[in-house]
């Protein structure tokens, strides 16, 4: 049976090339083009499957031009697959703006599953896979990126958090997370999946942190996963608004503009919100 025409997403091999599905080789094959977030690194993947498909690039700095040329292409009938340079696309990668604009078009758009980090490490992590939370990557800046663990604190307790990391910051970004939560919450970090130095660490965060420290140096890709129990929450989750402003002002140097905003951000609830609840607080002493 011939490929229908449309917009096919593409999972990829994140390590391991056995992980590619034979539905995924027979759409490669099958398309008239493949959009592939590095051509160079798509193109290894289609030599070693003898996959002639032409190539064409589709990746964050061309996505908003790109997707205007692919759209006019499925549009007049055309076969497109879409990959990112390993796992699956659109997840952390290229390809929502392509695929927002087919949906938009009436373009067909079918999901092609296979191989994906943040699954693969949630499922061997030990950690509950009922509920969990796919955060992503964290802000790179370590400012933002403690506000968003903290936000994520006051919001996700009870959740397993499922997190992207680089590994030159995945010390600074587990003590960020020991700071937050405290040193006895479990994290997962889950290196090089699939590949040949596959590898979990396992424990507390202070363990966790304590073992990745000793090394010379930390390599390949990382999924990083968090128990945010309900009992794992940050060391100021029960104090007033007017002991965190004051605590934030002291501690960290922030004016009470800035203190008001992380707070904001903490509790899900609007500065102004905080600030009308400053005063009342303020107004009882």
């Amino acid at each position: 049976m011939s490929l229908e025409p449309g917009l096919y997403l593409v999972a990829t091999p994140i390590g391991n090339l056995e992980d590619i599905t034979l539905r995924a080789l027979r759409v490669l094959k099958e398309v008239d083009r493949i959009a592939c977030e590095d051509t160079r690194q798509t193109q290894k993947l289609l030599n070693h499957f003898a996959i002639s498909t032409p190539t064409v690039s589709y990746h964050e700095h061309n996505e908003q031009s790109r997707t205007l040329e692919l759209i006019a292409l499925l549009q007049q009938g055309s076969r497109i697959a879409v990959v990112s340079d390993a796992g699956t696309p659109v997840f952390s990668d290229p390809g929502l703006d392509l695929v927002r604009a087919a949906v938009a078009a009436g373009v067909p758009v079918f999901p092609v599953p296979g191989a994906n980090a943040a699954l693969a490490a949630l499922v061997a992590s030990g950690l509950d896979t009922a509920c969990f939370l796919y955060v992503g990557f964290l802000a790179a800046k370590p400012g933002a990126r403690r506000t968003e663990l903290e936000t994520l604190a006051a919001r996700a307790s009870g959740l397993t958090l499922v997190l992207y990391e680089a590994p030159h910051r995945i010390l600074e970004t587990l003590a960020d997370v020991e700071a937050v939560w405290g040193e006895q919450v479990r994290v997962v970090v889950a290196r090089e999946l699939t590949k040949l130095h596959e590898e979990f660490l396992r424990g507390k965060v202070a363990e966790v942190r304590l073992a990745l420290s000793a090394r010379e140096r930390i390599r390949g890709e990382i999924v990083l996963l968090i128990e945010a129990t309900p009992s794992a929450q940050p060391a100021n989750a029960g104090a007033s608004i007017v002991q965190q402003v004051s605590q934030l002002m002291e501690t960290e140097g922030l004016d009470e503009k800035d203190a008001l905003k992380r707070v904001a951000r903490e509790r899900g609830v609007s500065k102004s919100e905080v600030y009308r609840e400053l005063q009342r607080q303020r107004s009882k002493k």
